[in-house]
């Protein structure tokens, strides 16, 4: 019995110390050796390392490559590569002996010289766009006695529009105000040009620096200034003549000056028979006036119409005389380094024919450009020639450019 007792007891005994072993043992950390990485398929890593910014082809002299991007910033999606080109690209109007659009001329049709050097014609559009008018109405004292006829003018302007045509209409004396910004809506066009009342002084080359270099650079596509004044600025201090003169001929818009002699109705001689030398005033209802909106479509239109030399005679000393003649000269250099045509204001035309004319050119302009085979310094004055190769065609086009850092200026794209 003793015996038994002993056996079973010994049995426990073990069994509980088994049980102790295994507790103590679960206690403890298992350490497993670290497993490798699976290979990753299709790693990109590589490619992304050798792909660079794009390079433009060909001649490297005219058409250099594209400026590094930075390796730190490869990986930024939003990254914006930039690409430095001396392609030079001007609006082109070719007309016919009538002053009537030509189209349908392709690239092989035109030839560009610099500087006496022909070029090739490395870049060539021709398809139907909107466009833009910028119309700058001279407010000073002297057109006092033209606000209603340049007034009705303008509005029949607006009246030409289709849907995705804009206008912008901005006038000056001494300040300058943009009256409207860019629009198709026209009774908003039509209030803001009823706004152009005139004011003291003028400001005229401000005006003309303000809508070149902040107007036109925010607008994209086909644009074209018509400008209503008589050539003469008094109050200017921070633009000059040579100043916008340099100015025009790097904007990618055409200027079309309408001048109008003032001095005749300013000064003596008159209008109309008047005796005494005072000014007398020249408003018309819009019935028979308008004739410098007019004058406007036939200039883009290229047409041509009769001039008279008015009523006017008189003097008003040999030093306003000079002021007039310093305003002539800047409103047809202003026309000619743009690529567009100056005109006199006293004709009257067919107002919804001329209008007409200027849809349909600033529509269908031609935009040729090309690398020049000498780029040139900073700050030099290039000579531009375009040709077109058909008979009895006149081509209108920007007859200069001065160097600059980036020449490109893609007109009308």
């Amino acid at each position: 019995m003793m015996k038994r007792f002993l056996t079973v007891f010994t049995l426990l005994g073990v069994a509980a110390a088994t049980g102790l072993a295994q507790g103590n043992s679960s206690t403890r950390p298992r350490v497993a050796p670290t497993p490798a990485p699976p290979a990753i398929q299709g790693d990109t890593a590589e490619t992304t390392r050798r792909s660079g910014p794009p390079t433009l082809g060909g001649d490297s002299s005219r058409r250099p490559a594209a400026t590094p991007t930075p390796p730190s910033n490869r990986d930024d999606p939003n990254e914006v590569i930039k690409v430095e080109t001396n392609l030079i690209t001007m609006p082109v109007s070719v007309l016919d002996r009538e002053g009537r659009f030509v189209s349908g001329l392709e690239q092989k049709d035109f030839r560009i010289f610099e500087n006496g050097t022909e070029q090739k014609v490395d870049y060539f559009l021709s398809v139907e766009q909107p466009f833009t008018v910028v119309l700058l109405i001279d407010v000073s004292p002297s057109t006092a006695f033209r606000i209603d006829e340049i007034h009705n003018a303008a509005t029949t302007f607006v009246d030409q529009l289709r849907p995705n045509d804009r206008v912008m209409v901005v006038a000056f004396d001494d300040r300058v105000r943009v009256l409207c910004q860019p629009t198709n809506d026209k009774r908003t066009l039509y209030y803001a040009i009823n706004q152009a009342q005139f004011g003291d002084g003028t400001s005229l080359y401000e005006a003309v620096d303000q809508v070149i270099n902040r107007e036109l650079s925010r607008i994209k596509g086909r644009k074209a200034v018509v400008l209503f004044t008589d050539g003469v600025d008094t109050t200017s201090r921070r633009a000059s003549y040579d100043s916008t003169i340099a100015d025009v001929e790097e904007v990618d818009a055409l200027f079309y000056p309408i001048r109008y002699n003032t001095q005749r109705d300013t000064f003596g001689g008159g209008w109309g028979g008047n005796q005494g030398g005072y000014p007398m005033p020249r408003r018309r209802g819009r019935g028979n006036g308008g004739n410098l909106g007019g004058i406007i479509g036939i200039i883009l239109g290229g047409g041509q119409f009769p001039t008279s030399g008015g009523g006017g005679g008189g003097g008003g000393g040999q030093g306003r005389s000079n002021e007039y003649e310093t305003g002539r000269k800047y409103l047809e250099t202003l026309a000619l380094n743009s690529g567009g045509r100056n005109f006199e204001a006293d004709s009257t035309v067919n107002l919804d024919a001329a209008f007409s004319g200027i849809a349909e050119e600033l529509r269908r302009q031609y935009s040729l450009g090309y690398y020049p085979e000498k780029v040139g310094e900073v700050g030099e004055r290039k000579q531009i020639k375009v040709r077109v190769m058909r008979p009895n065609l006149v081509v209108r086009a920007k007859n200069s450019y001065i160097v600059g850092q980036n020449n490109n200026k893609l007109a009308g794209i």
